[in-house]
């Protein structure tokens, strides 16, 4: 079990260097008492996460991130689509490092994989003092 990165666009080649926060998945995982089955993160540009977007969900709009949850009991495993172009355009938006906010989207994904949501007011709130307590655990 593993978690892979995949690039559909060339000229985000810095990336590629950087382990992209593998250990912290690991690390948020066995915290929450699950395990890691095969987590696939795939970075692409804003046009093909709209198209994504469109296809699977049947939403017409851009986003930073997709998640497609294959989680298996408690073997966590999914595919990440994760817009670049659009954590860059949020970085900026809200003043925060790219690099920061990009481990936010990859930790956000990951906890959706775990029964966390984002569709009511409560349930945002939980989830972003997720994010937040995970953001603060892994700092660079």
């Amino acid at each position: 079990m593993m978690i892979k990165l995949f690039y559909e666009i060339s000229n985000f080649d810095f990336l590629k260097k950087k382990s992209f926060f593998i250990k912290e998945i690991c690390i948020l995982l066995n915290n929450e008492g699950m395990y890691i089955g095969n987590i696939n993160y795939i970075f692409c540009h804003d046009d093909f996460l709209l198209y994504m977007n469109q296809k699977y969900l049947k939403k017409n709009f851009y986003t930073d991130v997709l998640a497609f949850n294959y989680s298996v009991n408690r073997h966590i495993s999914g595919d990440v689509f994760i817009s670049v172009d659009r954590v860059y355009e949020n970085s900026k938006e809200w003043n925060q490092f790219f690099l920061s906010e990009l481990k936010r989207v990859m930790i956000h994904a990951v906890l959706h994989f775990l029964g966390y949501d984002d569709h009511n007011h409560m349930d945002k709130k939980l989830m972003k003092k997720k994010e937040d307590f995970y953001l603060n655990l892994f700092q660079f």
